[in-house]
């Protein structure tokens, strides 16, 4: 088994781990090891821009909008500048 040392570890970070590997009942050792167990384990493939943003926001759900109708004539788009 590989023995790895951290070095320049942020106080803040390190204080977050602490508290962290406690909430789980676990060494800070264990809870590290789990953190990276997980974090390479789980192989994600590549996502497009709606799939992260449905991800991050899909349990706020959709919003319905009311269009009202158009009023006047579409216009050509003027191209000649």
């Amino acid at each position: 088994m590989a023995a790895v040392s951290i070095r320049g570890l942020d106080d803040h970070v390190r204080e977050r781990l602490r508290v962290r590997a406690a909430r789980h009942g676990r060494s800070m050792e264990a809870e590290i090891r789990s953190i990276l167990v997980a974090a390479v384990s789980q192989p994600r493939p590549p996502e497009g821009l709606f799939i992260a943003l449905q991800d991050r926001f899909g349990d706020i759900g959709g919003v319905d909008l009311e269009l009202s109708r158009r009023t006047t004539r579409a216009r050509a788009a003027d191209l000649s500048a």
